[in-house]
């Protein structure tokens, strides 16, 4: 049986900048997708620390080292400028590996750069 897991978890983001015209997804600096190894167009969860709102969309790779988290698109309803978020991906595994899955766990400082890797 195939369960779903974490896989990545980029934690306490703060959100740059709001487009709400836009196509839809999350902006996030490439620096932070290679250290929790989040794909461009690949799913992920937004969770807002600042109202409880919670959303799905997708990823659009960021310029390096910028620091972005962009809510486009109707995400963007759900943050303000400043809001920190919590981005989580989640993968397929054989339930026999669960014991053995480490997902990329990361906590960003106030410019969005990582702090701390778990």
């Amino acid at each position: 049986m195939l369960l779903e897991v974490l896989r990545s978890k980029i934690s306490h983001a703060i959100v740059t900048q709001a487009e709400l015209n836009y196509m839809g997804s999350i902006t996030i600096d490439e620096n932070l997708m290679d250290a929790v190894g989040l794909y461009e167009n690949e799913k992920v969860h937004v969770l807002n620390l600042a109202n409880g709102s919670r959303a799905e969309t997708y990823v659009i790779k960021g310029e390096r080292g910028k620091g972005d988290i962009v809510m486009n698109g109707a995400i963007a309803r759900m943050a303000q400028i400043g809001d920190q978020v919590i981005i989580l991906s989640y993968g397929f595994i054989d339930e026999k590996q669960v014991k053995n899955n480490k997902p990329k766990i990361i906590i960003v400082d106030e410019h969005n750069r990582v702090s701390s890797k778990h």
